[in-house]
């Protein structure tokens, strides 16, 4: 194999180790106190099943698998990155989840959130990361009374907010923020990204396209991304078995809901083709950040989509179709 088709550096978000069974705990709320209690012993073996399925980089994301637990596991930084060092491991992003779960715009505490997405952006730059992911609040169900329209007056007073909160974690700790397409939230369908993509500032606002999510939204991930492909600055690799209906509940059970669908790279309905032919475009081809939501054999999954895309795509990753 040629240096131009060298094998990329793979990686996963963290949400993929979250199966209840892998840990052998009866379920998430178990999971999440038994990684309060025992932080060491999560973070230990999460880093461990890291190695063994493959990668190299990781996403930090929400508890248990967040920055604080890390930090509670390894007493600081410092600890936690020679923890990483020790496995080869490095931290490629950090998933901040805040702003998905606010309530409503006019009851966000922009004060309050913008220290908390600074206290976490000066952890990841103190790890070497300059990437911050963020997913936008969700809608509601299509029903609901009242209902939330996504219209111009929505996204230009959000988007005023996350060009404020990217200022200030880029001019602080020189770490990015790149809006995650999430599944039924306000940033989903190809209208929904476009939106946003014009009501924030192209200078501080990046784009993390989630193919898995742009799949259940029944759109083709390359053909949505292809639009915005100089925001890229990170993107997660995950498969779908088709679309989501829309009218689906947005409640509490959605997040299960979500994971019926989503499947490993090479195991839906993804074009994998095309959208590995559009990342050779960007700068992104030596960085592939896997991710399947919460599978009971994270490492058997993770290994099976690293071999589809070191079979099938690494020339086309590369720019090459021989």
């Amino acid at each position: 194999m040629s240096d131009e088709q060298t094998t990329p550096r793979f990686g996963a978000d963290l949400i993929t180790f979250y199966d209840p069974e892998f840990w052998q705990v009866p379920d998430a709320r178990a999971l999440a106190a038994t990684a309060r209690e025992r932080p060491e012993w999560f973070w230990t073996r999460l880093l461990d099943s890291a190695v063994e399925a493959g990668l190299s980089t990781l996403e930090l994301t929400f508890p248990p698998g967040d920055w604080r637990t890390a930090l509670a596991a390894f007493g600081s930084a410092e600890g936690f990155r020679k923890e990483l060092d020790v496995r080869g491991l490095s931290v490629l992003s950090g998933f901040f989840v805040d702003i998905s779960a606010q309530p409503s715009l006019a009851a966000t505490d922009w004060a309050a959130l913008t220290a908390e997405a600074l206290e976490y952006a000066e952890f990841l730059s103190s790890l070497g990361c300059a990437t911050m992911v963020a997913g936008l609040p969700m809608r509601v169900t299509r029903d609901a009374v009242p209902p939330l329209f996504v219209d111009f007056e929505y996204t230009a007073k959000l988007g005023g907010h996350l060009n404020d909160l990217a200022a200030a974690t880029q001019r602080d700790s020189g770490v990015r923020l790149a809006l995650h397409t999430e599944a039924h939230s306000v940033f989903w369908t190809p209208r929904d990204i476009d939106l946003f993509m014009l009501a924030t500032d192209p200078l501080y606002v990046s784009f993390c396209p989630d193919t898995g999510h742009i799949r259940l939204a029944g759109s083709e991930p390359a053909s949505v991304a292809e639009r915005h492909l100089d925001r890229i600055t990170i993107a997660h690799w995950k498969d779908a078995s088709g679309t989501a209906p829309f009218d689906i509940a947005i409640d509490e059970n959605l997040y299960e809901d979500h994971c019926t669908y989503f499947r490993r790279v090479g195991a839906g309905s993804v074009d994998w083709t095309a959208w590995a032919s559009l990342i050779s475009r960007t700068g992104l081809r030596d960085d592939v950040l896997l991710e399947v939501d919460a599978v009971p054999d994270p490492v058997a999954e993770l290994t099976a989509a690293r071999t589809y895309i070191q079979h099938n795509l690494l020339p086309l990753l590369h720019g090459s179709t021989s």
